[in-house]
């Protein structure tokens, strides 16, 4: 599988950036000031402050007395090998939660792992309940927000590749069924701008979309929500990309 030139999007960047002050803090077991952290990462004051903002809500490092940052809890209990798979999905299946209760819809990981896309993880209730599985999520690259953001973050040749496989079926009125189309609106998705599914894939469902991308990961965060609630979509899909941040870090470390 080969990857388009990494995206420029919010979530990678500061996934990039937050393994770049980790490395920082990191190297100074005793604690390190923002000023020194700043200086060993490269990153400007304006960027740096609401990183280790973020890195602090989520347990990667802690403040000591003195100011200094040390790393903190969540980074330790990482670890390695299989405990670090399951401190990883226990993070992830939190984060998930919390996003489910702020944007108030079903949430969803999803990788592109082995040629096939794979829902990972999934965060929903009685309140928000998770869409029908009708069709294999694995055949849903050109209709679901899931398959169509990994797919934005594939080369030509990659993307060729999994529709051989996984030909183009219509699912209701509204789905794309001309590969030409799919990859013409695939290529002019801007990386920054969450990709949406409405009503491709199922009938009285809307979802969106957010690339999860960083080193050779493959992913995406999405959500879903009943089509009278279309209207909340725009602000919900806002939400679900100020959350991605944190998510693409855990999947890099």
């Amino acid at each position: 599988m080969v990857l388009k030139p990494e995206p420029t999007s919010a979530p990678t960047r500061s996934a990039h950036y937050v393994l770049r002050v980790l490395e920082a803090v990191s190297r100074h077991g005793g604690g390190v000031t923002d000023t020194q952290i700043a200086r060993e990462s490269g990153l400007p004051a304006g960027q740096l402050a609401p990183l280790l903002s973020m890195l602090r809500r989520e347990g990667y490092v802690t403040q000591v007395a003195d100011g200094a940052y040390v790393i903190g809890d969540s980074l330790v209990l990482i670890g390695s090998g299989a405990a670090r798979q399951r401190a990883v999905e226990t993070k992830l299946q939190e984060a998930l939660t919390g996003l489910r209760d702020a944007v108030g819809a079903a949430i969803y990981l999803s990788r592109y792992i082995d040629g096939e896309i794979k829902v990972t993880q999934i965060a929903d209730s009685p309140l928000t309940p998770a869409v029908n599985e009708w069709v294999d999520f694995r055949s849903t690259g050109h209709a679901s927000a899931v398959g169509k953001c990994l797919l934005t973050q594939l080369d030509q040749n990659a993307r060729r590749d999994h529709m051989d496989r996984h030909k183009i079926a219509r699912f209701t009125s509204r789905t794309i069924t001309s590969e030409r189309l799919l990859f013409s609106r695939l290529d002019s998705q801007p990386p920054t701008v969450p990709v949406l599914d409405l009503q491709e894939y199922a009938v009285g469902t809307v979802c969106a979309a957010v690339p999860l991308t960083a080193g050779s990961a493959v992913g995406c965060l999405a959500l879903s929500l009943p089509v009278e609630h279309a209207h909340r979509l725009r602000a919900a899909a806002e939400t679900l990309h100020r959350g991605a941040a944190p998510m693409a870090l855990s999947l890099t470390l």
